[in-house]
């Protein structure tokens, strides 16, 4: 029975929870994820866990925070002055914004605390600091 490697095109349906069991994203309903293992569009831990499976099997795993987004940094929260901040934005707590990265790319931040002054803005990953666990399908090597 072939088992996916490094090269390989895949499909898998999953269902993504936090160690608590709360459902963060699941294919369900979906069509299924489709990557290539080996070409980082995944998270390393997710390649690594798909890697040696066959069509048709299933499985459960738990991949450390270290190899999916890994820790939340502090440095990653920054205050931006209020004089920073188009005058036609009212930033809310929570609220998601974009802006431009270093390197020119977009980067998604959240709001995480809004002042007279200041906002601050947390542009760590959504699931940084967790552990993750998955249940995977195998559905097709191509």
């Amino acid at each position: 029975m072939t088992q996916a490697k490094s090269g390989d095109s895949v499909k898998i349906h999953y269902t993504g929870k936090l160690t608590d069991g709360t459902v963060f994203d699941s294919s369900d309903g979906r069509e299924p994820l489709g990557f290539t293992i080996g070409n980082g569009e995944v998270i390393p831990g997710f390649e690594e866990a798909v890697s040696g499976m066959a069509v048709g099997e299933s499985k459960n795993v738990t991949i450390p925070m270290d190899k999916a987004y890994g820790p939340r940094m502090d440095q990653l929260i920054i205050d931006v002055p209020r004089s920073q901040v188009p005058p036609d934005l009212n930033p809310e707590v929570d609220q998601s914004l974009q802006m431009s990265g270093p390197n020119g790319e977009n980067v998604v931040v959240k709001v995480v605390d809004v002042s007279e002054e200041s906002i601050k803005l947390d542009a760590n990953p959504p699931l940084a600091g967790e552990d993750l666990n998955f249940d995977i399908e195998l559905v097709e090597i191509a």
